[in-house]
């Protein structure tokens, strides 16, 4: 398959809003691969990602790529070839040798094509081309169950995978897709309720509520005395909390999957600011003046020596867990059905130093990857997880600093990134200087004030409100906004959505 299919039908998702109509584009492109290599790169590609996590190819040295080809020539399978190579080069003259790699690359493009690679390597591939759309799109061009291929994803992590096995052996390709203990499983994740009364709403009573740690978000895989500790964006940090090794061999079980938090705690319990966690989790070593202690709790069991658990109930996974994880390690928890001693219980949480409770239903599975009813937090104050989208240089005080970040959400429908507003408050010294120096690293181009990022940077905002807003293209604004922390935890796909900036945005009622 040529390059230029991939990039024609790249342009045809991002000209469109349809969730239906990207569906049928991409579908119409991966019945035409021609091998499970072809379709493994193609997804991937519209997916907005490279195979290769590491290339070392910066976006000064693609801007400077030679002209463009008259014809298109690339095939896909060449393209994945020649980033494989360009992250396989290092040593002395890496440097003259990736640039005359990519001069290679790109002397083969056409001008369309070259944008689409330079887009594509910088992660500013913003098409809608989100996993949820894959899926449909793969539904869409076999015919197999949409839920079966969601559920797969889910499992297995990325959507390649189950793409190519889909398209090549049809429903059952998806029966090699499991959890499998020792491969990371996408977390289920929580939506937001500004009380008890209202999360039960959402779960249904009786309901479960627990602390909220502000803490990392981890899930332990065991198998033997072997152990694998990775972060809610499925990052490897086993070697850098052998506390959490050492809990978890302790335990009575040979097979184990758990999804719990890890947080560092003071001398009488309190939990430390989540700088602290976050700093330790990701400092190369344990070792040294600048560890701390960290503390893992558990609260969910997705596996125990050969059962899978996923599918059963939230209350029948509280038991199996109830039974292996020590009491201190489990995450102190409250059922009820009443809404006044439930908000007594996240009073009590949020007067322990903790943000807040998770609100759980007793019925519902483990839903890998998703943000349904079944989960729901409640926190002390609205915040939300939004994309740094570009930042100002700022003035007075902070000139030479970059300051003012514009915010954005995310589009459900289209995966692209809305801006809604922008706040300088909140930034210590040491933020600025540190964002400073990020950003430029994360710069795509920039004019005389602002520079603007490739989309990495989620950043934890506190907010008064949402108020009616066309200065924004979302038509709506955060009030008071400030910045409470970066979550270097998160990934871009996981902010919050436009969806749900509208739930708590309330218009002015008509004149």
């Amino acid at each position: 398959m040529l390059l230029t299919e991939v990039v024609e039908t790249s342009a045809a998702l991002a000209g469109t809003r349809s969730r239906l109509k990207k569906a049928e584009f991409i579908a119409g492109l991966l019945t035409r691969a021609a091998t499970a290599s072809e379709t493994g790169i193609v997804v991937t590609y519209l997916s907005g990602e490279l195979r290769q996590r590491r290339t070392g190819v910066g976006w000064r040295t693609l801007l400077e790529a030679p002209a463009p080809a008259s014809e298109p020539s690339l095939t896909v399978e060449e393209v994945d070839q020649a980033f494989a190579e360009l992250a396989e080069i290092s040593g002395a003259g890496s440097q003259a040798r990736r640039r005359a790699a990519v001069d290679a690359l790109f002397e083969r493009a056409t001008e369309g094509e070259q944008q689409f690679l330079r887009l594509l390597v910088g992660g500013e591939l913003r098409q809608g081309a989100l996993d949820g759309v894959m899926a449909d799109a793969v539904a869409r061009a076999t015919g197999v169950p949409l839920e079966k291929i969601r559920a797969a994803t889910m499992l297995r992590g990325a959507a390649a995978p189950v793409a190519v096995a889909v398209l090549t052996s049809g429903e059952a390709g998806l029966a090699q897709f499991g959890l499998e203990v020792g491969r990371g499983v996408q977390p289920m994740l929580a939506q937001s309720a500004t009380s008890v009364a209202e999360a039960f709403g959402k779960t249904g009573v009786p309901a479960a509520l627990e602390w909220k740690l502000d803490g990392i978000r981890i899930q332990v895989h065991r198998d033997g005395s072997d152990v694998l500790v990775y972060t809610r964006t499925l990052d490897d940090i086993t070697a850098r909390v052998p506390e959490v090794v050492t809990a978890v061999r302790a335990l009575d079980a040979q097979q184990v999957v758990l999804d719990g938090e890890l947080i560092a705690l003071r001398p009488d319990g309190r939990p430390e600011p989540f700088q602290v966690t976050g700093s330790r989790t990701a400092t190369r070593s344990a070792t040294g003046p600048e560890s701390v202690p960290l503390t893992p709790y558990f609260f969910d069991v997705l596996h125990q020596d050969g059962q899978d658990l996923l599918g059963l109930s939230g209350a029948e996974r509280h038991e199996w867990l109830s039974k292996l994880i020590p009491a201190d390690r489990q995450i102190p928890r409250l059922v009820t059905d009443d809404a006044a001693e439930g908000q007594a219980f996240f009073a009590d949480a949020v007067r322990r130093g903790h943000e807040g409770v998770m609100v759980k239903s007793l019925t519902v599975p483990y839903e890998a990857g998703r943000r349904g009813s079944g989960w729901v937090k409640v926190k002390q104050t609205h915040t939300l997880d939004l994309l740094v989208l570009a930042a100002e240089w700022g003035h007075g005080r902070r000139t030479g600093w970059l300051s003012n970040l514009h915010l954005g959400a995310r589009d459900e429908a289209t995966g692209e990134f809305v801006m809604l507003g922008k706040t300088f408050k909140g930034l210590t010294d040491e933020l600025l200087r540190w964002q400073t120096d990020r950003f430029q690293q994360l710069a795509t181009h920039q004019d005389a004030h602002t520079v603007h990022l490739r989309p990495e940077l989620v950043v934890e905002i506190a907010f008064d409100g949402v108020q009616t807003s066309p200065r924004y293209p979302a038509g709506m604004a955060l009030r008071f906004a400030r910045v409470l922390r970066y979550r270097p935890d998160k990934s871009p796909t996981e902010v919050d959505t436009l969806q749900t900036l509208r739930t708590i945005h309330t218009p002015p009622d008509p004149e």
